[in-house]
């Protein structure tokens, strides 16, 4: 069975059903109603065919999987979905079992991810991006009974590293989506609400 695209037809634009990333299969199942996060991300690499190599790699021999979000928004609205909202996606720590990760094309900090003295994250969110990103947000909540809330990589993995200039120095080893992400205009044009994470 193939990915089933889902369908958004009140933001017109189409998810490529057509793009699965070779290892989905390897990928644990789980039921849609277990789903009840959405975590946005951006890839932080300048262009989608530099993120699908990415997820292309396999960061775990053992399933012979990689890391990946379940959609691709890129910088024009267009959408792409490689991995299936039933199988279990590697996209952030912790909550990788409840959640959809979708995946913005942002430069975020590329190509110095972890430089103390790169860490601005200064590109803007196209407006076709971000009416894609509503419309996959709307259905998705439409197909999923569950889903109720939403946030940022940044803030479900909130880890220090060393900085790859000075190890002195600890810095965020996720950012995204970033500053430039426009939260209230997310929130107000969809029932998804951002949790209130103890601690």
């Amino acid at each position: 069975m193939g990915i089933q695209p889902v369908p958004v037809p009140r933001a017109g634009i189409v998810i490529s059903p057509e793009n699965p990333l070779p290892y989905v299969t390897n990928l644990e199942l789980r039921t849609r109603d277990s789903i009840d996060l959405v975590v946005i991300h951006c890839t932080e690499l300048p262009d989608l065919a530099t993120a699908r190599r990415y997820g292309l790699q396999i960061h775990y021999p053992e399933s012979g999987t990689g890391n990946s979000g379940h959609f691709y928004i890129d910088r024009n609205g267009a959408v792409e979905q490689w991995v299936p909202v039933n199988r279990v996606a590697h996209h952030v720590r912790g909550h990788n079992e409840r959640s959809i990760g979708i995946e913005l094309v942002n430069s975020g900090r590329y190509p110095n991810w972890l430089d103390s003295r790169h860490q601005q994250m200064t590109e803007p969110y196209p407006s076709a991006q971000i009416k894609s990103l509503i419309g996959l947000l709307e259905d998705l909540c439409k197909d999923l009974p569950g889903l109720e809330w939403i946030d940022g990589h940044e803030s479900l993995d909130m880890s220090l590293v060393p900085a790859s200039d000075n190890p002195e120095i600890q810095v965020n080893r996720k950012k995204d989506p970033g500053p430039m992400f426009c939260w209230k205009e997310i929130l107000t044009a969809t029932s998804l609400k951002r949790p209130a994470w103890p601690g």
